[in-house]
């Protein structure tokens, strides 16, 4: 019931979820896949998740990881915060809290103290999806945040449309092959021609810091 509540919250929040309900699958999970967290539940079955957490930093995968565990597994926090998580959070939790903490190590992840993801010329604040280029501000869908978010959080990189697509969509969202073409347009009209670039033959990127 929490995993299908957390699942869902997040989809609202505009995030890509991938959810899986076991160790050994979410070892399977960041072994293959490429994530901007993990939120890692300790108490998993098959494999626990501190396990999961100490084969991953083992294999090099620095991806931040927000622990979720009960009120009295102090050790085990403690344990967490020593194997390489980046933050925990004590059940039961409210949902905001949750989003906020997540917005936390996002911007730790992106080496910015401010609560704005910003290249120096466009801005974007993951609490309100608000986007702001110039003299336009508007406000973007869960899907034009998701694809904005993507590219700010390594300006200067150039994304491909599969890259695009993995931090947009979900394993079991289908997605029609012209989506993030759809996306690019639409976030473009709205800041203007600038605010993306295309790379022909590789994808798409916004300027590095400015």
């Amino acid at each position: 019931m929490i995993g299908e509540a957390v699942e869902q919250a997040l989809k609202d929040a505009a995030y890509a979820v991938d959810w899986v309900r076991d160790g050994i699958a979410a070892s399977d999970a960041v072994e293959t896949g490429e994530y901007q967290l993990v939120i890692l539940d300790l108490g998993l079955p098959g494999r626990d998740g501190l396990e999961v957490l100490r084969r991953m930093r083992g294999a090099g995968n620095s991806a931040p990881v927000l622990i979720v565990t009960a009120r009295d597994a102090l050790d085990e926090r403690i344990r967490g915060l020593d194997l390489g998580a980046d933050d925990y959070l004590l059940k039961p939790f409210a949902v905001g809290e949750l989003l906020a903490r997540i917005r936390a190590v996002t911007r730790r992840q992106a080496r910015s103290a401010v609560p704005l993801l910003s290249n120096g010329v466009l801005a974007l604040d993951p609490a309100t999806k608000e986007a702001v280029c110039g003299d336009r501000r508007c406000r973007l869908t869960s899907r034009e945040f998701s694809l904005l978010q993507a590219l700010l959080l390594r300006p200067g990189a150039i994304l491909s449309r599969d890259d695009l697509e993995t931090r947009i969509y979900g394993w079991n969202e289908e997605v029609e092959s012209n989506a993030v073409e759809f996306l690019i347009h639409a976030v473009r009209k709205k800041l203007g021609s600038d605010a993306i670039k295309n790379v022909r033959g590789m994808g798409w990127m916004v300027d590095r810091n400015q």
